[in-house]
């Protein structure tokens, strides 16, 4: 197992439980900050996508990996949207009921253990490339949490449970490192999954998490998250 792609799962996994606690607590925060956070995190994940995963997926798993990537889109899809359609990112305000929540989980779990995967497949690459993956992972963590816990609350359940499922996303995410050094199709195919996965939630549930809002401020960190990921890339030397 990659330790330091353990260590920075383990700091994802920490911005899901923040998110959590922003709702639990009850703190004052900004809708509108958390909406310019989850325009970035979609530009800097598609970006990351198209730009490296995508294309060190294929160098890595030939013709093969193409195809693994749709799976891995269509996954999520089934998981987010097709089992769990009630599922969206931000602070949920209706009632839903306990089912809802708990398929919202369900689906979330399949999503944060591939975010581990990118991260251990991307160390295993570089650890320049390991750093931007992890950039981009990071980004989505914590209105990853602050929306699972919001619709657990919204769906009647204590602060503590509504915690504890964002706790689970982080320890999904770390699980998925673990596994990837231990099992040799993910060591393949890791990062064609992941290019699947990261597009979905980039393109899939955080661009229409903000595109209808009106205003100049989301499109303009949107396409800042896309300079951003060039930004960090250039940084580390990737």
């Amino acid at each position: 197992m990659n330790r330091t792609a353990l260590l920075y799962a383990v700091v994802a996994a920490f911005a899901n439980v923040a998110g959590a606690v922003a709702v639990t607590s009850r703190a004052r925060w900004s809708v509108r900050a958390l909406d310019i956070m989850v325009a970035l995190a979609a530009g800097f994940m598609i970006s990351a996508s198209v730009t490296d995963i995508f294309p060190e997926a294929i160098l890595r798993g030939g013709h093969t990996a193409a195809l693994v990537a749709l799976l891995g889109y269509l996954l999520v899809h089934l998981t987010q949207h097709t089992l769990a359609p009630h599922f969206h990112f931000g602070e949920e305000t209706h009632e839903v009921s306990e089912i809802v929540s708990i398929s919202a989980l369900v689906g979330l779990l399949v999503h944060t253990f591939v975010d581990g995967v990118a991260i251990a497949s991307a160390f295993s690459v570089s650890a320049e490339f390991g750093i931007v993956i992890f950039l981009a992972i990071l980004l989505h963590k914590f209105p990853e949490g602050l929306a699972i816990s919001s619709l657990f609350l919204a769906a009647g359940a204590s602060r503590r449970k509504a915690l504890y499922a964002a706790a689970a996303l982080g320890a999904a995410t770390i699980a998925g490192v673990a596994v990837t050094g231990v099992v040799l199709p993910l060591q393949t195919y890791g990062l064609a999954v992941s290019a699947g996965v990261t597009l979905y939630v980039g393109a899939s549930n955080l661009v229409p998490a903000f595109q209808s809002k009106r205003g100049w401020r989301l499109p303009a960190a949107f396409f800042s998250g896309c300079g951003m990921y060039f930004a960090a890339r250039a940084a580390v030397g990737v």
